[in-house]
């Protein structure tokens, strides 16, 4: 049997000591996982993806509360009475209460009190204030059938030689000018939120380029050894997917905690006029579940915008190298 002399067995423990570490050692990714770029990345997308939240559901706020005005137009009407010489409020009140409620098409009638009027003026007037002593209109709400409303017409005209101060009032001319001025605010919104995406691609887009002209090198010499795009597309997708995110996730969150916030606040404050006030035009500043349901959408087409746009980024680039070079 012949024997290896000693050399040749210090020569492969020398190779094994060297391939283990070449094995041990761990690819690096084409993109650096942390830099500065990237966390400002991070910090720019969560700064949109915050204001796109809160330009969401202030649409959404908006667009609900332009919904609940279009229905009050087919449920309730109003019949104010203004102070006259030798008038009996109260008993004016009852009989113009009386006379529309015999109309078909009317649910039922209610009496503002004095209580509730002089909230109703606190805001502007302040507390403590009798309206006996100022020339205020009273006023009776009258809840009508939506799918059978009552001839308005012909509740004037019962109404009027009775009680020539009184006055009915369908709200149909300024709640039409609210909706109007609230589908105008929706439609302002969504264009605010598509300039918002189209700033997140660009910023995307700007930092993609960044990121390729510092690993430039890298990138040229991968394809030109024959790595194919979509395998270097795929590797910054992968990155700035991640990195969109972790922004849009964190800029939802804070959108969430506003919205939270302004609606642990409304619900707080509600016995006070001015919130009595607020909550008459916006309601309760509560977005509800759709949108909480649309942060979370947000979310998910600010990431995948982020992905597809480094994605298309980098596709452009490495077809620009070959028209530049089509030799290599």
């Amino acid at each position: 049997m012949t024997e290896l002399p000693a050399d040749h067995f210090e020569e492969q423990d020398a190779e094994a000591a060297e391939a283990r570490p070449r094995a041990q050692r761990k690819m690096a990714p084409i993109v650096p996982a942390q830099n500065i770029a990237g966390r400002a990345l991070v910090l720019v997308i969560a700064i949109m993806t915050f204001l796109c939240c809160l330009t969401f559901g202030a649409v959404t706020l908006v667009r609900d509360t332009a919904s609940v005005w279009e229905n009050q137009i087919s449920r309730e009407a109003t019949i104010q009475i203004k102070p006259a010489d030798g008038l009996d409020m109260e008993a004016a009140l009852s009989q113009a209460s009386q006379i529309a409620g015999e109309f078909p098409g009317v649910k039922s009638t209610r009496i503002i009190d004095r209580e509730a009027t002089a909230r109703l003026l606190e805001p502007w007037l302040g507390s403590g204030l009798n309206i006996d002593d100022l020339p205020v209109p009273r006023l009776i709400i009258v809840t009508i059938d939506e799918n059978s409303p009552p001839d308005f017409a012909a509740m004037r005209a019962a109404i009027t030689p009775k009680l020539p101060s009184a006055s009915l009032d369908d709200h149909r001319t300024w709640v039409d000018r609210l909706v109007a001025m609230a589908r105008t605010t929706v439609t302002i919104g969504v264009a605010v939120l598509a300039l918002m995406l189209s700033a997140t691609v660009l910023t995307v887009v700007f930092a993609t380029r960044g990121a390729m002209d510092g690993n430039g090198h890298i990138i040229e010499v991968l394809h030109f050894v024959g790595a194919e795009a979509r395998f270097i597309a795929r590797e910054f997708r992968r990155h700035f997917l991640v990195t969109g995110m972790k922004g849009a996730a964190a800029g939802g969150a804070a959108a969430v905690l506003v919205f939270i916030v302004f609606s642990w606040w409304s619900s707080r404050n509600m016995a006070t006029p001015q919130a009595d006030q607020a909550t008459a035009l916006f309601g309760n500043f509560a977005i509800g579940s759709a949108g909480y349901l649309g942060v979370v959408l947000m979310v998910l087409v600010i990431g995948a915008l982020t992905a597809a746009t480094s994605h298309a980024t980098v596709v452009a680039y490495l077809s620009d190298i070959d028209v530049r070079q089509p030799d290599a």
